[in-house]
């Protein structure tokens, strides 16, 4: 056999194995969502048996008594404080970190690393050494209970990640395209609307998943800065969660639920996020 053959032959079983390892992976990531899904749709009683039973009968009561079918609360102002707070301080991220990665990758400040580390650094404090600051602060101010208050949370805490993420997005666009719009007597508005946004939607695209996720699963700040009126999401989640009685069957319901807006929303922009993660990946 020749050496060809040979090496095709390697290549050939070294992207079987990967391929294989990608799928083992896969379906690891996947089996807890498929068993949560599966939990969801026992009964209290069968989901709290140990070991669980597969052949158990499904119902949709832990759905029921999320939507307050049973006298509950219903989720429904919590889940419109969660897509509030998440879409605009997403939106605000992205009208902030934009020009600023532009700053950073293209037209480049002075000492523009010793920036980049700064906003690096601002995500080394850990989110709970903050946590009694910003409570009174917000306290003096009147602003607790208020989604206004998570929506400027979530914009600082999402905002390094993000210029650091659309910085290596921008720095990718060559700059013969830039230049070429500043001799056509483009200005700097112009330039970052109409040229450098179009090229970089990919990354854009990226950069608002990762924040709006970020945005919709936190939970330390809301859950000690909220109270009813600003209640989010994961908040209304742990109600569920008691030092008495059954709860699986709900918890793993609200759960599923909760999931859903992040689950459509990353597959809706999968090809986007692809190219985005690429196009600041690929040197």
């Amino acid at each position: 056999m020749s050496t060809t053959a040979l090496r095709a032959r390697r290549v050939r079983g070294k992207g079987a194995g990967l391929g294989l390892l990608a799928w083992l992976l896969g379906i690891a990531f996947f089996l807890p969502i498929a068993w949560m899904a599966l939990t969801s749709l026992h009964s209290e009683t069968d989901a709290a048996t140990n070991p669980p039973s597969f052949a158990a009968s499904l119902t949709l009561d832990g759905y029921r008594e999320f939507f307050g079918a049973g006298g509950g609360a219903s989720p429904w102002p919590a889940l419109i404080n969660s897509t509030v707070a998440s879409l605009a301080s997403t939106l605000l991220v992205l009208l902030l970190a934009f020009p600023a990665a532009y700053a950073l990758s293209i037209n480049r400040v002075r000492k523009w690393t010793d920036v980049l580390f700064f906003f690096l650094s601002t995500k080394m404090l850990p989110a709970v050494a903050g946590l009694l600051p910003i409570y009174l602060f917000a306290k003096n101010a009147g602003m607790l209970d208020n989604i206004w208050l998570l929506v400027i949370l979530y914009t600082s805490m999402n905002l390094p990640i993000a210029v650091w993420m659309m910085q290596s997005f921008l720095a990718e666009i060559p700059v013969a395209v830039i230049e070429a719009a500043k001799v056509d007597g483009a200005r700097l508005p112009t330039i970052l609307g109409r040229v450098v946004a179009p090229i970089s939607l990919p990354g854009i695209a990226a950069t608002a998943l990762i924040c709006f996720i970020f945005s919709w699963n936190e939970l330390l700040f809301a859950r000690v800065l909220t109270g009813v009126v600003a209640e989010t999401a994961p908040v209304f989640l742990t109600g569920f969660i008691t030092s008495q009685g059954l709860f699986l069957a709900k918890v793993c319901a609200a759960s599923l639920v909760i999931s859903l807006p992040v689950l459509a929303a990353g597959f809706a922009a999968q090809d986007k996020l692809v190219q985005g993660l690429s196009l600041g990946a690929v040197k």
